[in-house]
């Protein structure tokens, strides 16, 4: 699990239960307003959160009925190898029931919680009862090679054939003995492998490399392959991927981490410099160049540690080197750092509903959050326990900037925006940063080197549009009405523009304190070329408690009622705003009815 789980508890009877679990577990106690006295944070819906935490890839421990997790998680089934562990424990801790996720962390953890409750761990998953063992889910340090076959490799095993293990596996002691399958633990390369032969190869080898800058990632991977066939060990036996730090945007480095499907780590020059003496090929050449005697030997050194022994010192090619060391047992731990990540993500208008399970699942990986105070505090239970740096309105290149740099530093920042963060938010100034470079009051190189993600979200003009019925049927465009930032001239000239085009118009940030005569300006430019009743939606604070929609002629937009949280959607002269159902729906037709007509005239 690469996620700490979350316990949810729904109910004071099982408050007490839930506390215990969450300090066994380094966990914290999500709790149902109202019904839970302590909590780290607090939740309205139990069905929502609890489906919020499961799109976000979290494992959830609910004290409560299995049946509110089966039904919160059911809609969101769809892969049972990528889908998180859910475990329900009854409210006096008597039994502990893994749901979903047997052999992706939840009967382990089951084992765990029922423990320390002194309880039952109801598991059903067929090998743990049977055999006491998952094939498919093997220890920390350990790779199953084919993972394919472990489902036929079980079968056969729980149909009463026996295993022949060779290789040195004690998690595997309790399997009958016999010959019917074959179980290899060891890193030598094998070619007959099959449902009746499983290899699970031990991870104890730490891979370094380095590269010129754009080495063709083919040549990189070329060399690396042919190493490990030259020295006949599996490549899953491989922990890592390690370089130094000026290396970590190197894009044949992180290819080569994501075919092996290992971790990439770094380390400083100087961290690699204390390793000189075990170094069989020191070059005072890369010295110069980058302040270390080596750095595809250094760094397989760094990463095993002192017990670990060169397997294949340096080779290269015209554009890369690579070096492996081998330890005495799996490793399970990382040393160095990893690539620095940050996540410019948009958390849709407020509510957690139109919120993207991606955006949520970065949130929760992230170890710090970036952002105006106002958003973070959106994400409500998902923001608890994480470093966040708040930043005010106006602020937003310090915002950016810092983000960066806590990236530069290693960290997986997530930087939080409303809406999408490609819309008038964060994402273009994140980029305008790391194109500006350091002299030009840009970020640093260890900044420009971090992985950047941006992950979408629901726009205001995409909100509201759902909430007016569908007045973005047809062409439309969006303006932004602060002259912060663009001139004045700039954005009239645009808005000119527009509405000469006869597009639908979604007015982002309209008027502010100091900001009030530009949409009005706005609205009598528009009146010029639209019919006075030209439908007009006014949208504040979408998603949220206080959201508020009304409509308004065009001729009847008063400046008064419209602030920094309200998005104006201005119809074309096509729109129509009609009583429908329930209550007025603003909608552009696109001209199926003219097409309709032509077709029956032809």
């Amino acid at each position: 699990m690469a996620l700490k789980p979350v316990v949810l508890a729904l109910s004071r009877s099982g408050e007490a239960t839930a506390h215990r679990i969450a300090a066994t577990l380094g966990a914290q106690v999500h709790g149902r307003e109202g019904r839970v006295d302590q909590a780290d944070a607090f939740f309205a819906h139990a069905l929502d959160h609890a489906r919020v935490l499961f799109a976000a890839g979290v494992p959830i421990v609910g004290v409560c009925a299995s049946g509110i997790l089966i039904r919160a998680v059911a809609p969101l089934l769809a892969d049972k190898t990528v889908e998180p562990p859910v475990i329900a424990v009854s409210d006096d801790g008597a039994v502990v029931v893994p749901l979903l996720g047997g052999h992706r962390g939840a009967n382990k953890l089951a084992a765990e919680i029922a423990a320390t409750l002194e309880a039952v761990a109801a598991v059903t998953t067929a090998g743990d009862v049977a055999l006491g063992v998952a094939l498919d889910e093997p220890p920390a340090g350990w790779r199953l090679i084919n993972r394919g076959d472990a489902k036929g490799a079980m079968a056969a095993l729980l149909a009463g054939q026996g295993a022949a293990v060779v290789g040195d596996a004690p998690w595997l002691a309790g399997l009958p003995a016999g010959d019917g399958l074959r179980i290899s633990c060891t890193m030598d390369a094998q070619q007959d492998l099959g449902p009746a032969h499983l290899q699970f190869a031990p991870q104890r080898l730490t891979l370094g490399v380095g590269c010129a800058r754009n080495c063709p990632p083919e040549e990189l991977a070329g060399l690396v392959r042919e190493v490990l066939g030259e020295a006949g060990v599996a490549a899953e036996a491989v922990h890592s991927v390690n370089t130094i730090t000026l290396k970590a945007d190197e894009p044949a480095i992180i290819a080569l981490a994501q075919q092996f499907d290992v971790p990439l780590r770094l380390f400083e020059a100087e961290e690699l410099e204390a390793e000189t003496s075990r170094l069989a090929n020191p070059s005072d050449v890369v010295f110069a160049e980058v302040g270390t005697h080596g750095v595809a030997e250094a760094a397989a050194l760094a990463q095993a540690g002192p017990d670990g022994v060169f397997l294949i010192t340096k080779r290269k090619t015209a554009n890369a080197t690579c070096a492996v060391v081998v330890s005495p047992a799996p490793l399970t731990a990382l040393r160095g750092r990893a690539r620095g990540r940050l996540s410019v993500v948009g958390i849709g208008p407020g509510q957690a509903a139109w919120r993207t399970p991606e955006v949520s699942r970065l949130i929760t990986e992230a170890e710090e959050l970036v952002g105006y105070g106002l958003y973070i505090d959106l994400l409500g239970p998902l923001a608890v326990g994480k470093d966040r740096s708040d930043f005010p309105l106006g602020g937003e290149e310090d915002r950016c900037r810092y983000a960066l740099e806590q990236a530069g530093k290693g960290k997986n920042v997530a930087l939080v925006c409303s809406g999408d963060a490609g819309i008038y938010a964060m994402g273009a100034l994140v980029f305008e940063l790391l194109d500006r470079g350091p002299d030009a009051m840009g970020v640093s190189d260890a900044a420009r080197r971090v992985d950047v993600i941006c992950s979408p979200g629901v726009s205001a003009l995409q909100g509201a549009a759902a909430r007016a019925g569908a007045p973005l049927g047809h062409d439309f465009c969006a303006i932004s009405l602060s002259d912060l930032l663009t001139p004045r001239e700039d954005i009239v000239k645009r808005l000119r523009a527009a509405v000469e085009g006869d597009f639908v118009i979604a007015f982002y940030n309209p008027v502010s304190m100091r900001r009030r005569t530009l949409f009005a300006e706005a609205r009598d430019i528009l009146l010029q070329h639209r019919p006075a009743d030209t439908p007009v939606m006014l949208a504040s604070s979408l998603g949220r408690p206080e959201e508020h929609i009304r409509y308004r002629r065009l001729d009847a937009l008063d400046v008064d009622e419209v602030d920094m949280l309200t998005v104006v959607l201005i119809g074309s002269s096509h729109s129509r705003l009609a009583a429908l159902g329930e209550g007025p729906r603003m909608y552009t037709p696109r001209g199926y009815a003219r097409k309709i007509d032509g077709d029956l005239a032809g």
